[in-house]
């Protein structure tokens, strides 16, 4: 084997002229762009860096609207229980009075009616009384006449007895 000085020369020569023309040429392009594709990579990863952050803080906020939404729901829960209570409270103590005002009512009307019986009753006792003693005397005595009157006396006497 022989190594033959020109071709290396030339070779070399060609290699140096081929490295300048791609370097001019070729790489600087190409390592621009893969320069802008670095730049771009990176500016991804920070817009990714960013949106996950920003995320994260909305599902944070999202939390805590959620939290502040349960807890509202709750104090309104608990206003509509202390609301009814109160409601259920004025209804029962309205129909207790209620109750207590038909009752107050009804023994009035139950007295006034036995008021009224009694004086029929009396009045029914008193001719009564009139027509038998009339019978046992042999006669007639009037109902307007004194002895009418001792007859309704004896039936109020009889009457505050019982």
């Amino acid at each position: 084997m022989s190594l033959h000085w020109e071709s290396f020369v030339f070779t070399l020569i060609a290699f140096l002229i081929l490295y300048i023309l791609l370097n001019k040429y070729a790489f600087g392009p190409l390592f621009s762009v893969m320069e802008k594709r670095r730049e771009l990579v990176q500016q991804q990863l920070s817009e990714a860096a960013n949106t996950r952050e920003q995320a994260t803080v909305y599902v944070e906020e999202q939390k805590q609207a959620l939290q502040e939404a349960r807890q509202q729901a709750y104090e309104i829960i608990e206003q509509s229980k202390q609301t009814s209570g109160k409601q259920a409270a004025q209804i029962v103590e309205l129909a207790r009075s209620e109750a207590a005002r038909l009752k107050d009512e009804a023994v009035r009307d139950i007295q006034n009616e036995k008021n009224k019986a009694v004086e029929q009753l009396r009045g029914e006792v008193g001719v009564a009384s009139v027509k038998i003693a009339s019978k046992l005397i042999g006669k007639e005595v009037k109902e307007d006449s004194v002895q009418g009157e001792l007859v309704d006396q004896y039936l109020k006497e009889v009457g505050g007895r019982s």
